[in-house]
């Protein structure tokens, strides 16, 4: 007669703990599979600076608003640079420099700008003003040379 030594409850508590592993595993690896990929972490734009007003930080802390700066005198925009005069017909160009830019040559009559006209010209000055038989309001000299 055959005796079985082995009971059967070691059979049966090893196929219980093989199936529970099986089990684990399957749950781990659908979790794992069926979990969504992590986002990305999404780029947020830095606020931009604020920039203070001068203006006022300076009311805050009691300045006086300054007087306005007036504008440069007429004489002082313009640089006569050369002449060139017809002594007998009163015509002729000069080379007048506008606000330190290049200068430009200007016939007797032509308008430098808005509101002034090359009126008249000497041996070494240039007369402006509003309108060729008008007061003359610029008188510009040749600088001296050295």
């Amino acid at each position: 007669m055959v005796t079985n030594t082995f009971s059967p409850w070691g059979v049966r508590l090893g196929t219980m703990a093989l199936w529970a592993v099986a089990g684990a595993s399957t749950v781990y690896w659908g979790l794992k599979l069926s979990a969504q990929a992590p986002a990305l972490p999404v780029a947020v734009a830095a606020p931009e600076p604020v920039a203070p007003d001068a203006q006022a930080l300076a009311r805050l802390l009691g300045a006086v608003p300054a007087a306005p700066v007036a504008a440069p005198a007429a004489a002082s925009r313009f640089a006569l640079v050369g002449v060139l005069a017809g002594t007998a017909s009163g015509g002729g160009a000069a080379l007048i420099a506008i606000d330190g830019k290049p200068a430009k040559p200007y016939r007797v009559g032509a308008e430098l700008e808005p509101g002034l006209v090359l009126q008249a010209l000497g041996r070494n000055q240039a007369r402006l003003g509003p309108s060729m038989g008008g007061e003359t309001s610029v008188a510009l000299d040749m600088p001296l040379r050295k």
